[in-house]
């Protein structure tokens, strides 16, 4: 299933793969990299990360790309599938002393083809935002290194926010800092705001506001990477303790924790509805996790080293309606379920239109995700709705990965069911409802113990959890109260109502935060020794066994390269993965390759990425 072609050459380089959808293929000329295209010696340097911005520019060429190689940072036009890429040509390079960059993310809201905001994390701890068009750089932030003196691990500006922006540090500490602010001549004082399990969130203490406005202190080791949920209220963290903490970030508040079956995990990706949560790490494993169970439903197990990256693919994602469907709930709190992803709402449809039901059924529905590691191996993964609703009769065993509903535009792509490469009209996301019902069933509950699953069928035999069934109820009405009500508006309230928010909030919260502070200490001491051990939490609903849970195969399992792979990015057209030596790659989906093969040979053999 995952090996093509035969296994005779295990170290060649694959330039063009095949799924259900059809055939992605390797532009060669779509590559990018330093100008004079000299493989990168990596050794010791930070990972090559890649960021996407469209500026709306009129020529209909708005992509913009920035990457990292070394102590460089280059930003250019993203030609994609269309033309072969000019490295001649960037718009900005730089090239940095004393310290590396690690990683940046582009303002969506603010971009305009005159401007840009894009934020740079380094190596040494500070943060800089620079304009690559204007060729400016604005401002500076941690520039002495008082507020954190360790490496930038990942930055993000929050969703929705023009100003307000989060970066991630090696200490296992992330800020909160507003580009308005400054970072002040001395080091922060902080007062308590929050703590719980493993995490204490502090505000800064001083007479005038500064950066940074909060600081979160989150697990052992460092604070690899985190995602904004799709609708912006929750933030998913993975650290080097092998936790996965999903917050509240509005209410600064824990909602589940996940712990990896081996090592830190060190990638995370929400999927498109903001259901699912897929993890990556140390233990060469992706681990699916429910949101609104707060439990591990799968685990998919094809790489053979740590990895680096996930990804939800927002344009392969489907959904197949079998009767009309009836899902529990308000037309409010849909609403707020299908406002994901604020830059990606205009290119993905949803079906669904009406919740006012309570017999909920799920529908036969796909998600589509992807991972690359250290193994140099780029795997594709479906998510089908035997593993999401093991409980249910199974629905027939699908011949596509994409099958659309009747009503859907047609798909324009050439292979397989084709809406892979329909430029997204097929990109159909569903909002996975959970089934009461289900939740509360103890179906086959005793066999699932001592029944191992059979390794080459993971997807039909999925096995019952019972264990999570008293909670999920309750877990589940909780979330969807709290989402609908929308909590608080911590993360988009603008400088001066975030302002007022604080003072009218701190007396409440720290009052409640009163009666609970010396048992929340104990209990922070009892965590340090207990959860890090992993034989207390194997075998529990943090870190089931692995016969406990499904195990995925990949849908394709290839080498794509000769050093490790640091980038996976779904985008309408293509997918882009980039390699340490700093080599960004382009494969067009299938139905997309002959927009640049009618000017040059992108299908030879050529595509080969030495």
């Amino acid at each position: 299933m995952a090996a093509e072609g035969g296994g005779k050459e295990m170290n060649e380089i694959k330039t063009q793969f095949t799924t259900r959808e059809g055939a992605y293929k390797l532009l060669a000329h779509s590559e990018y990299s330093r100008p004079n295209r000299v493989p990168f010696n990596s050794q010791g340097s930070n990972p090559v990360k890649v960021s996407f911005v469209n500026v709306n520019d009129q020529s209909g060429n708005g992509d913009r790309i920035c990457f990292n190689v070394g102590r460089e940072l280059y930003f250019y036009i993203y030609k994609g599938v269309r033309k072969a890429a000019d490295l001649s040509k960037p718009i900005d390079k730089r090239i940095y002393k004393g310290t590396q960059p690690t990683c940046h993310d582009f303002n969506h809201l603010t971009a305009t083809a005159e401007s840009v905001s894009l934020l740079v994390g380094f190596s040494a701890g500070q943060v800089q935002l620079i304009d690559p068009i204007k060729k400016e750089t604005s401002k500076l932030f941690n520039e002495e290194r008082l507020i954190d003196k360790s490496r930038v691990t990942c930055v993000k500006w929050v969703p929705g926010s023009e100003s307000l922006f989060l970066v991630a540090h090696s200490s296992g500490n992330m800020y909160l800092y507003n580009v308005e602010h400054t970072c002040g001549t001395t080091a922060p004082h902080y007062q308590l705001l929050k703590q719980g399990d493993n995490y204490a969130v502090h505000t800064c203490k001083s007479k005038s506001t500064r950066n940074p406005l909060l600081k979160w202190m989150v697990g052992e080791g460092a604070l690899n990477e985190f995602a904004f949920s799709p609708d912006g209220k929750f933030l998913a963290c993975v650290s080097q303790d092998g936790f996965l903490r999903v917050f509240n970030f509005d209410a600064v508040e824990l909602h589940g924790t996940m712990k990896s079956y081996f090592g830190g995990l060190l990638c995370v990706c929400w999927s498109p509805d903001g259901k699912y949560i897929v993890a990556g790490g140390e233990d060469d494993l992706v681990t699916v996790w429910s949101f609104v169970d707060c439990r591990v439903i799968a685990r998919g197990h094809g790489h053979k080293s740590w990895v680096s990256v996930v990804a939800f693919d927002h344009y392969t994602t489907s959904v197949e309606e079998s009767d009309p469907m009836e899902f529990s709930g308000s037309d409010e709190d849909f609403q707020e379920q299908v406002h994901f992803g604020r830059d990606r709402a205009n290119s993905t449809q949803s079906h669904l239109s009406k919740r006012n039901s309570t017999d909920s059924r799920p529908v036969s529905v796909t998600y589509r995700f992807g991972s690359v590691g250290q193994d140099t191996q780029l795997c594709l993964w479906d998510l089908t709705e035997d593993i999401l609703f093991p409980h249910l009769p199974l629905s027939r065993t699908r011949t596509h990965t994409n099958v659309m509903n009747a009503t859907s535009p047609p798909a324009t792509g050439s292979g397989g069911s084709g809406s892979g490469g329909s430029g997204g009209v097929g990109a159909t996301v569903i909002t996975a409802v959970n089934n009461p019902s289900t939740n509360g069933s103890n179906n086959g509950g005793p066999n699932a113990p001592g029944n191992p699953l059979p390794m080459p069928l993971p997807r039909s035999n999925s096995l019952p959890h019972s264990a999570a069934a008293s909670t999920a109820n309750s877990k589940s009405s909780v979330m969807d109260n709290a989402i609908a009500s929308g909590v608080s508006k911590f993360a988009t309230l603008s400088l001066h109502d975030r302002k007022e928010r604080h003072h009218e909030k701190d007396h409440k919260r720290n009052h409640s935060m009163g009666h609970i502070s010396s048992k929340s200490s104990d209990k922070l001491n009892l965590l340090a020794k207990t959860k890090t051990d992993p034989a207390k939490t194997l075998g529990t609903l943090l870190c089931p066994r692995m016969e406990d849970v499904p195990l995925l195969e990949p849908l394709i399992c290839k080498k794509i390269a000769h050093e490790r792979l640091t980038v996976l990015i779904f985008l309408e057209d293509c997918i882009v993965t980039a390699c340490q030596e700093g080599f960004i790659c382009t494969w067009a989906r299938p139905g997309k390759v002959g927009l640049l093969s009618s000017q040059n040979q992108a299908n030879s053999p050529s595509g080969t990425v030495v």
